[in-house]
């Protein structure tokens, strides 16, 4: 029996020597972890700009015009964040008379050298960089005598801008122009 159990004793003995072995090889070539990144986006931020060609700030009130005059409003936007962007912005007309017509009652000198209009915007032609501030989108607004007729006498005539602003950093233009650039709102 002695020779029996010497026989049993060392499998036994081999059997954790070959358990040890193969749990530590195991644990070599099976292992776990976890990982967490954290994305942050950017955020894009502009300041629009209006004034007069006196260097003031347009009056938030608005001003008394009549037929024929011309309102000194120059509209530039300026590039308040770290990262160049592309922008549009969309003239808007209204009236506090919903019977008057307002967007024929302005004539605007439209800097057609630096802004396109598609579809009703104005899209600036280029990327505003970190801190730039584009070129006026327009710098008066003509009051048109033969379209403010006695109906508008004490009415309210709005020229309101809207803007719109679209990352430019790895977001080419699929186009020869910035209207082709990825993520324009729907409106």
């Amino acid at each position: 029996m002695g020779k029996i159990k010497r026989i049993l004793l060392t499998i036994a003995l081999l059997a954790i020597v070959v358990t040890f072995t193969t749990q530590g090889t195991l644990a070599y070539y099976t292992t776990t972890g976890q990982a967490t990144n954290v994305v942050t986006s950017g955020n894009i931020r502009f300041i629009v700009h209006e004034t007069t060609d006196q260097g003031d700030e347009f009056p938030s009130e608005g001003v008394t015009v009549f037929p024929g005059a011309v309102v000194s409003k120059q509209v530039s936007f300026e590039n308040d964040c770290e990262h160049p962007f592309y922008l549009r912005a969309k003239i808007v007309y209204s009236a506090n008379d919903e019977n008057l017509a307002a967007e024929n009652c302005f004539k605007l000198d439209i800097d057609t050298q630096h802004w396109l209009l598609k579809d009703g915007w104005y899209y600036y032609n280029g990327i505003v960089e970190a801190g730039q501030t584009t070129p006026y989108l327009f710098t008066k607004a003509e009051v048109v005598g033969d379209a403010v007729n006695n109906s508008y006498i004490g009415k309210t005539l709005n020229l309101s801008v809207v803007a719109q602003a679209l990352q430019s950093e790895n977001n080419p233009l699929t186009g020869e122009d910035v209207t082709t650039a990825a993520g324009w709102p729907q409106e």
